[in-house]
């Protein structure tokens, strides 16, 4: 079974990343939700054209190449029935992480986002903001890499300016009012944008919130894989490293250019209770 290496990964779904977040950027607007049944709340009913566009940009390529992967995608598109139903190696793929909020309502970034799973771990990652205009990739062990739609690709790092925060759509008001008292700034995005939210010029940190028993899921830790690889401090409720693979459960996530930022955000999500 032909498995890609972390670096094959990368440079395979690159372009088509850009391809698809400029999908996305040519269609925001313009499409319609078209709520999925069979899911309980409407923020994983939410589904457009552009998620199921961005997806088969994604993964008719990797199909061609890696057709003995395993998938893990967000939409029941054609191409995701054509992958390996066993092995070790799997592809997460969320097309537009925040379709409800981010993508349709404009709170905020979305994302989209595919990572290579290796024996469990994440091992490659790429993410691209595309109202933004940003794309980074990394590779666990080597490191991570920024471009903008024209430019070149450079070395991705954490940024240590601005007081903004990212949080999650959903974070407790009790969250926001703690955090703004501590003075920062606070604004909404998607949960990728969160994971990546201090390689972003202007943000400080990013701060994730999962209210179910798995907490942050297989395809929100993609964000956070890229973020540990550019070396920013990522994080889980107690301050531990936040897990390197798909399914450990964890509920809270942090992601901070300081480690000062990172015991801030998590002194005021334990005053409040939200992940006790």
């Amino acid at each position: 079974m032909a498995t890609p290496s972390p670096e094959q990964f990368v440079e395979l779904l690159a372009p088509p990343l850009r391809q698809a977040a400029a999908i996305a950027r040519a269609l925001e607007g313009r499409v319609a939700n078209r709520p999925k049944s069979g899911e309980e709340t409407a923020v994983k009913q939410a589904l457009t054209v552009a998620d199921t566009a961005c997806q088969e940009t994604l993964l008719v390529p990797l199909l061609e190449a890696f057709p003995d992967v395993r998938i893990e995608a967000e939409e029941d598109t054609a191409s995701v029935h054509g992958f390996a139903t066993e092995g070790d190696a799997l592809v997460v793929v969320d097309p537009i992480d925040g379709t409800l909020h981010s993508y349709l309502d404009a709170e905020g970034p979305y994302a989209i986002m595919a990572g290579l799973v290796l024996a469990s771990r994440y091992e490659a990652g790429l993410i691209a903001l595309p109202r933004e205009g940003l794309f980074l990739e990394a590779v666990r062990g080597t490191g991570a890499w920024v471009s903008r739609a024209t430019g070149k690709r450079r070395a991705a790092e954490p940024i240590a300016d601005g007081k903004r925060v990212l949080v999650s759509h959903g974070m407790p008001q009790s969250v926001r009012h703690a955090l703004r008292d501590r003075g920062y700034e606070v604004a909404m995005g998607c949960g990728g944008a969160v994971g990546i939210a201090p390689l972003v010029r202007g943000v400080c940190a990013g701060l994730r919130y999962a209210s179910n028993d798995l907490g942050v899921s297989v395809r929100g830790r993609i964000s956070a894989a890229i973020a540990r690889a550019a070396g920013a401090h990522v994080v889980g409720r107690d301050g531990e490293a936040f897990p390197e693979d798909e399914h450990t459960p964890a509920p809270i996530l942090v992601s901070a250019a300081q480690e000062r930022d990172a015991r801030a955000i998590l002194d005021v999500v334990a005053a409040s209770g939200v992940a006790g």
